[in-house]
């Protein structure tokens, strides 16, 4: 892939000078010009093969270790968790349900909101009902009094 070969270019860019560099300074220059690199239309990826996701999370696990300054073969997810970063997959599909969730709520733009249907289940489960089905206690239809609130560490 031309993108992972072009952001491992830049990694190794930022592998030189980044004993220069401050953490934020590091993590800033990297987003820049790597980690927008790998989001950009990573969308179109969902459903693709393991094997061209996985050169993409390779260039974004080298950036991450490269960030903190971390030996090449540390293990990369506490290094992700600590950047709040996602995962390439996770990433992808993230962003698809973003995107549905926008233009399920807004619909616009119309150029995609005409290419999703509601899907209908087949059958319903009672357990989704909209009105939960509740035994008939005594205290089914009283407010919470201050033992209930007591009880549950409520002030």
């Amino acid at each position: 892939m031309a993108v992972a070969r072009s952001c491992n270019y830049h990694a190794q860019a930022i592998r030189h000078i980044c004993h220069l560099l401050t953490t934020e300074l590091a993590t800033t220059l990297a987003c820049r010009l790597i980690l927008t690199r790998l989001d950009y239309c990573n969308s179109l990826l969902h459903g693709a093969p393991s094997s061209s996701i996985r050169k993409l999370q390779r260039v974004q696990n080298n950036t991450t270790r490269i960030i903190l300054q971390a030996p090449r073969r540390s293990h990369v997810w506490p290094l992700l968790r600590q950047l709040h970063y996602l995962p390439v997959r996770y990433q992808i599909d993230y962003k698809l349900a973003v995107m549905t969730y926008k233009v399920r709520t807004t619909a616009t733009p119309t150029y995609l909101s005409r290419h999703l249907t509601l899907r209908q289940p087949a059958r319903t489960l009672s357990s989704l009902s909209p009105e939960p089905r509740l035994s008939g206690t005594r205290y089914r239809n009283r407010p919470p009094t201050a033992t209930h609130c007591q009880c549950l560490n409520v002030d």
